[in-house]
């Protein structure tokens, strides 16, 4: 996922996605409830949490100052597709549906409309799962960050990029991955090229037949 934004300017986005990860330790994901402030206390003003209400559909619960800033306005309650514009919030609806359904982390390049007052901005959304208090992955821990002049608001973003990246609990992977002493195939069972092994013989001769033998001849 870091290859996917910039290496500068986006530090919060990186932030959050290592605090998340360190929440889950060996789980799919972490609990709403473990969420504590003082973790992302330096990317807090991008960081956001929704809540999935309907398929696609996730409205701002918490919202650092910074989507305020862009929207000129409060934002919490507000619907996440209200900061895209009206023909990438089908791409927003699914992106929503792939974090809370598979589940999946996603990132998002945007960049934003642009005017005579409202000048070029370039934005990265992340997007990651959380668990509510009633173990359904209903809520979503995010980060937002968009540099560049606001200028006029309220500011919405074009979707131009996303990447996706199911997740998988590392608890489970099977842990017989690396093979073991029982799980090796045993040489005297196996087939096809193989052939079977031959104890050792010495080459002591029979004691039926003479080691050595006199041969006599009359030719002279």
């Amino acid at each position: 996922m870091t290859e996917f934004r910039a290496n500068t300017g986006f530090s919060a986005i990186s932030q959050v996605e290592a605090y998340w990860e360190g929440l889950r330790g060996t789980r799919l994901m972490p609990k709403r409830s473990e969420i504590d402030p003082r973790g992302i206390e330096s990317a807090l003003e991008y960081t956001f949490v929704l809540e999935r209400i309907a398929p696609g559909m996730a409205r701002i619960r918490i919202a650092g100052s910074h989507l305020g800033d862009l929207m000129g306005m409060e934002v919490r309650g507000m619907p996440l597709t209200s900061l895209i514009t009206p023909p990438c919030r089908r791409q927003i609806s699914d992106a929503i549906e792939d974090v809370c359904q598979r589940p999946a982390m996603c990132e998002l390049r945007m960049s934003a409309e642009t005017n005579i007052s409202k000048p070029q901005m370039e934005c990265r959304l992340l997007l990651l799962p959380l668990k509510s208090d009633l173990g359904d992955v209903s809520r979503i821990l995010g980060c937002l960050v968009a540099q560049g002049e606001i200028g006029q608001t309220p500011r919405r973003f074009n979707v131009v990029g996303a990447r996706i990246r199911p997740i998988a609990s590392p608890a489970a992977i099977p842990a017989a991955i690396e093979p073991t002493v029982q799980a090796r195939p045993q040489r005297v069972q196996m087939d096809g090229f193989a052939e079977s092994q031959k104890g050792f013989e010495a080459t002591t001769p029979r004691p039926s037949v003479p080691y050595l033998r006199l041969v006599k001849s009359d030719d002279k």
